[in-house]
């Protein structure tokens, strides 16, 4: 008898190409046609992937959970290719419909070879591949710094590449409420890189423009727009889990986002928030312009206390979830709990202390290998691979929001290949980058 193949062996033997226009017909009139028709989205074409008759990268700013259904109304009827997390494949939701659809696994932040030979064989093929440079959707309402390598990867195949700018998905989908909120969204597509400017501009050059074209503020955008959201009267609704740190009192954790108010236990220091997603403070309270401008001010207080103290660490209690090459994951949940114990961030790394399947276990990762970290489905846990394994961090309290910060600028101190915006620069004057490189 044949042994039965692992998901990741199934993967590695799919023979990956562009899907039937038939398939592909299904699934957008159900996605767009069918689901997407409660969003009504507005789709503004400057330029026509169809008007490219070989192959092609389709990007797009990740601002929420289904940016795909976006982008597959502004290209259609080109038969995309989407490059999809590879966790993803292990979801009973997802597995079966990738597979149909020839979706190209990639391991988040990780050397992934077989995403490499996947994208090969579609653009060998005349096939339009498409994904999010930046690797996760938007955390805050603004933009990450797109992964490293990807314009090399544009030098490579030396193919043209389109840009699908979306606008308002996040303030439909945030990740710190699952509800869906419907207000007004955009998405408009346009040639970004010709194949003479694929082979001109430099790989620097290239990264340069796509973080200026990604560049976003979801809630300025709104600001400006003034659109009103349905918002179920939970707009504030968990915001502490990115907005942790009180900027009257400067306690952390003690804030709490309910229905249309967010408020520190310490200090009484709060605001409201309306369906513009415009904050009205309270009397005499310090609260910043919008989520997004408070996170970035979250920011530069651990760029300076990290700095400051050479002993610096954070830690809170969690559980770990892996993967199971056998079994996939339903219930909406990314993985399965094989583990409880602490998870710390200090000057060297990322450590975990606890156990694994009944078994004491640790390990650390170093800021070489760790630069961000992905949140999945909501800001309440996180998840990485460790030696191409997935992980899933499950805090005990509600401390991922700081994580995520304390991951990035660790790296940015003591490595920093994943650079931050030069228009962020002001937040270092002064300071020391990448300075175990040097």
């Amino acid at each position: 008898m044949a042994k039965k193949l692992s998901i990741s062996q199934k993967l590695a033997k799919r023979k990956y190409k562009p899907a039937s226009k038939f398939i592909y017909w299904i699934y957008k009139f159900v996605m767009v046609d069918i689901v997407g028709r409660k969003y009504n989205p507005k789709f503004h074409i400057i330029d026509k992937v169809t008007d490219c008759d070989g192959p092609c990268f389709v990007v797009f700013n990740h601002l929420s959970r289904i940016d795909h259904l976006y982008v597959m109304g502004a290209t259609y009827p080109r038969v995309t290719t989407m490059i999809a997390a590879n966790s993803e494949f292990y979801r009973s939701k997802f597995s079966f419909v990738f597979g149909l659809n020839k979706v190209i696994p990639k391991k988040n932040y990780y050397p992934d070879s077989l995403t490499i030979k996947a994208v090969s064989k579609v653009i060998k093929k005349g096939g339009c591949v498409t994904f999010a440079p930046e690797g996760l959707a938007s955390n805050d309402g603004g933009n990450k710094p797109v992964v490293p390598g990807t314009s090399k990867m544009f030098k490579h195949f030396k193919v043209p590449v389109y840009f699908c700018h979306l606008e308002g998905q996040y303030l439909q989908n945030t990740k710190v409420c699952l509800d869906e909120r419907l207000g007004e969204t955009h998405a408009t597509l346009s040639l970004l890189f010709t194949k003479e400017d694929v082979q001109s501009l430099s790989v620097e050059e290239m990264d340069n423009i796509l973080n200026e074209k990604f560049r976003s503020n979801e809630y300025a955008w709104n600001a400006e727009r003034k659109i009103k959201w349905k918002t179920h009267g939970r707009i504030c609704h968990r915001l502490e889990d990115i907005c942790y740190k009180c900027p009257k009192c400067g306690s952390e954790f003690t804030l709490k986002g309910e229905g249309d108010k967010i408020e520190c236990s310490h200090c009484g220091n709060g605001a409201t928030m309306d369906d513009y997603y415009q904050f009205h403070p309270y009397k005499d309270a310090v609260i910043p312009a919008s989520p997004y401008d408070w996170v970035e001010w979250q920011r530069q207080q651990i760029i300076k206390e990290i700095r400051a103290n050479p002993n610096y660490y954070f830690e809170d209690e969690c559980q770990i979830g892996n993967l199971d090459e056998y079994k996939l994951v339903g219930h909406n949940k990314t993985s399965f709990i094989v583990g409880e114990g602490k998870v710390r961030i200090d000057h060297q790394g990322l450590h975990y202390t606890g156990t694994r399947k009944g078994q004491p276990y640790q390990f650390t990762m170093g800021y070489k290998d760790l630069y961000t970290v992905i949140t999945s489905v909501d800001a309440s846990y996180f998840n990485f691979y460790y030696k191409g394994e997935y992980f899933d961090i499950f805090p005990k309290h509600q401390t991922t929001g700081k994580f995520i910060l304390l991951i990035e600028e660790m790296h940015r101190y003591h490595v920093n290949f994943y650079k931050n915006f030069p228009w962020k620069d002001y937040m270092y004057e002064g300071m020391e980058l990448g300075i175990d490189e040097k």
